[in-house]
């Protein structure tokens, strides 16, 4: 059969906020993971800009070592603010499985950021 690649997995359980961005950047072990990451956010939630600078600050990390991060079940919302609030070129990382079952919530964040994203309606 078909050989997938090596691919390492990380489920986030509990909010991610302010609070809680030093240890959700201890979870992960960039030097000795494997080149494709998946961070699948089901369990989690993302409040704030610092949990924003978070996944950015980790997926640069992942980059810099020529890595792939693949970021599942985030709100569209907190998708779209990630490529706002990151800086200089495109992130290291991709959205994947956007689909209806993604959670709904806003992020609490600056406006500048929301300039060009809908703010979230509930359907």
């Amino acid at each position: 059969g078909p050989t997938l690649p090596n691919v390492k997995s990380y489920n986030i359980n509990g909010p991610l906020f302010f609070g809680s961005t030093q240890a959700f950047s201890r979870l992960f072990s960039v030097k000795e993971d494997p080149d494709n990451i998946v961070i699948d956010f089901t369990g989690s939630r993302v409040f704030d800009h610092s949990a924003l600078e978070a996944i950015n600050t980790l997926a640069d990390r992942y980059g810099a070592l020529g890595k792939r991060v693949y970021l599942r079940h985030l709100s569209k919302d907190c998708a779209r603010l990630l490529a706002n609030v990151h800086e200089g070129g495109l992130p290291p990382y991709e959205v994947v499985e956007l689909s209806p079952d993604d959670p709904f919530y806003g992020v609490a964040e600056q406006p500048k950021f929301y300039k060009d994203v809908p703010v979230p309606k509930s359907g």
